[in-house]
């Protein structure tokens, strides 16, 4: 069902769409910390939000470039959740749920095999609990290229995604021009970041592919996924992990039902990232706003108290809201 969505006057705008949210955030949940130990010798985070009673839905929330359960858009969702009696848990990337990874390598826009230990680990442990699933800008790009990629053997039973970077390229090059510089520049320092507490360790730094004194200069994303992302996760440059980690080829391959929401005006994107029609395969809704920023979607309230309209239309795509609490 194609669902309508409005921007208030004063939140036309993509920038106050995308940048008030982050100023704005929710109370702090209260969640349970599960640590996940990986097969290579790693580790990621989980961050539970209630106990699942038998054969209760499980919403597993995939956040994007360098986000957390502290993010604004998890702590919202995360908030609908409880309050729709829905448990919750939050899939971290590594390096991302406060403590740096064990490995040279990280996370990446094309990284599921990660998210597939995690949601293994689930139906191991919570094996009559259907998964359903939510991932937000590089966590969607996540999402649909796992959701393409397993098909009907996919542990997800009902997804969506938001705000996805479909073609990685063309959202690169969209975030070296004009205001979405901002972007760029908050997100490259958060990740320079990293690289510098990762070469500081004796036992990473001869192991990473840069060393202290080239972190600061790569400065846009493109050469930081050209000297790092590629050559840490095992791909031929930049050009080669943009398009074999791009989630766009992965929707006409996808089995089950999945939700996916862009806004035209997103300034991490450009329209390389709106599929065709032919590219959608029958169990992919797609809807396109001409508003709604990057993971912004306000659509009331007032600008110190917003309302939005993404937690209500993924939970009310994913399941109904009449559910007895955790």
């Amino acid at each position: 069902m194609s669902q309508i969505f409005s921007p208030p006057w004063w939140a036309k705008n993509p920038h106050i769409q995308t940048i008030l949210p982050v100023l704005t955030k929710v109370d702090r949940p209260v969640l349970q910390r599960e640590r996940l130990e990986l097969a290579d010798g790693d580790f990621i985070d989980l961050d539970w939000q209630g106990t699942p009673e038998a054969k209760q839905p499980i919403l597993v929330i995939i956040h994007g470039l360098e986000g957390s359960a502290e993010s604004h858009y998890a702590r919202r969702i995360l908030a609908a959740s409880k309050a729709s009696g829905l448990c919750a848990v939050v899939h971290h990337h590594r390096s991302c749920s406060g403590e740096l990874n064990r490995l040279p390598r990280g996370y990446h826009s094309g990284d599921t095999e990660d998210l597939h230990c995690t949601l293994q680990h689930l139906k191991s442990h919570f094996p009559n609990n259907p998964l359903l699933a939510v991932g937000y800008s590089l966590g969607g790009n996540v999402l649909i290229k796992y959701q393409g990629e397993q098909q009907e053997l996919s542990l997800i039973d009902k997804a969506v995604a938001i705000s996805a970077p479909l073609q990685l390229g063309s959202c690169a090059n969209r975030l070296e021009k004009g205001f979405s510089k901002v972007y760029q520049c908050y997100l490259i320092k958060q990740l320079q970041q990293k690289m510098h507490g990762k070469v500081a360790k004796p036992e990473l730094s001869t192991l990473m592919p840069i060393n202290k004194h080239d972190i600061d200069s790569l400065t846009t994303f493109y050469a930081f996924d050209d000297k790092v992302t590629a050559p840490l996760h095992g791909f031929d440059g930049v050009d080669d992990y943009y398009n074999r980690a791009s989630g766009m080829p992965y929707l006409s391959r996808i089995t089950k039902p999945i939700l996916v929401i862009h806004a035209k005006d997103d300034p991490f994107m450009t329209e390389a990232v709106i599929p065709a029609r032919e590219q959608l395969s029958q169990q992919v809704q797609y809807e396109l706003h001409e508003n709604g920023g990057h993971v912004g979607f306000i659509d009331g309230g007032s600008p110190w108290r917003p309302r939005y309209y993404l937690e209500k239309r993924i939970l009310n795509f994913l399941i109904s809201l009449e559910k007895s609490p955790c």
